[in-house]
């Protein structure tokens, strides 16, 4: 059995912490974030509430880290060759994950609870989930185009048209995905240019 240490003493076990990144995905599917319970995920997963408590704080530490593992699974995108096809891939498998993924769906749910609740927008803000899947992707594109551009703003501008859009609830099968890359490429070339 594989084990690490919580925030207690006790080693973990991972059969336990995967039943309860599990349950947590399930439950928020089931029920939702709002009317999910500490006490809920420890019974969905069959494990005692101290076992849970002992390992996070909170559902939102729960969610997160599910979310956290499954988006950088979901999000890692290898070099295809040409920028344009890198892009495409990358904002395809972004869509996915926000619009159709469970994973996705937890971090939306935690990205509202944020607004609300500061203790999840600073769990949100230690761990830039879309940026550092982007950022691989991105400081490719920027160094094969020689584009004279912060690659944290290249960044922000990649991921910002296809957020917006689904966190703004408008249908995901609006957005083209090839379309977004060659809009991303042209504002490269464009800045170039100057």
């Amino acid at each position: 059995m594989n084990e690490e240490r919580g925030r207690g003493g006790r080693p973990r076990s991972e059969q336990a912490r995967t039943a309860v990144l599990q349950a947590v995905d399930d439950l928020l599917l089931e029920v939702g974030y709002a009317a999910m319970t500490m006490k809920g995920i420890a019974e969905r997963a069959g494990v005692g509430r101290q076992t849970v408590y002992r390992w996070w704080s909170t559902k939102a530490e729960i969610l997160f880290e599910a979310s956290v593992a499954d988006a950088e699974e979901e999000l890692a995108i290898g070099p295809a060759g040409a920028p344009l096809d890198d892009l495409t891939a990358y904002l395809e498998a972004l869509v996915r994950f926000l619009a159709h993924s469970p994973a996705g769906a937890a971090y939306r749910a935690l990205l509202a609870a944020a607004q609300q609740d500061s203790a999840v927008a600073e769990l949100l803000a230690s761990k830039d989930v879309l940026g550092d899947s982007a950022r691989g992707v991105v400081e490719r594109v920027v160094r094969q185009e020689a584009a004279s551009i912060p690659v944290d703003l290249a960044t922000a501008l990649l991921i910002g048209p296809p957020f917006f859009w689904i966190l703004s609830g408008r249908d995901p099968s609006g957005l083209a995905a090839r379309e977004l890359a060659e809009a991303f490429m042209d504002g490269l070339h464009a800045r170039k240019a100057r």
